[in-house]
């Protein structure tokens, strides 16, 4: 009996902690926040065709299925330049999707997937991991549909200077 309870408080610290991204619901909601993420996709007039004025210095952005990580943007000769600082940036085919809340029109963080980027959709830029670059996009999303209070699509991020 000891065992099982001393097994199940090691379960609930593993998951449990300050960083409700490490939680196995968070983790669920997020990939449900991601699909429903794709899904708004398809309805293009919610693409963006410009990026969002916020869309500069540090921001939070996150590969689907890792945690939230810091990058940094910039506007250049291509569009935004986006450099990506946490792990899991896939290879090609991917992309990034700069999100912005379409109730507040406010600039919420990037949602880097890991399959073929949408075809025909204006590009704002790119993302750039340590192996590869990304084009990114932009869409207008329906936020209490992607994310929750309780589990956040983007969680905080380090935003002092490196």
């Amino acid at each position: 009996m000891f065992r099982n309870l001393s097994v199940m408080l090691v379960a609930l610290v593993a998951c449990g902690g300050g960083n409700p991204e490490n939680s196995a619901v968070c983790g669920f909601a997020s990939m449900a926040g991601a699909s429903m993420v794709l899904e708004q996709l398809r309805i293009s007039s919610k693409v963006l065709t410009e990026a969002p004025p916020e869309l500069s210095g540090v921001v939070p952005a996150r590969v689907v299925g890792y945690g939230t990580a810091r990058a940094i943007a910039a506007s250049g000769p291509e569009g935004t330049i986006v450099g990506y600082e946490g792990s899991g940036f896939p290879t090609v085919p991917g992309f990034g999707l700069a999100l912005v809340e379409d109730s507040a029109d406010t600039f919420k963080g990037i949602l880097i997937f890991e399959t073929d980027p949408p075809y025909g959709y204006p590009q704002l830029g790119s993302i750039t991991g340590t192996e590869s670059t990304l084009p990114l996009y932009g869409l207008r999303v329906t936020w209490g549909a992607v994310s929750d209070d309780r589990c956040p699509l983007f969680g905080p991020i380090d935003t002092g200077a490196r």
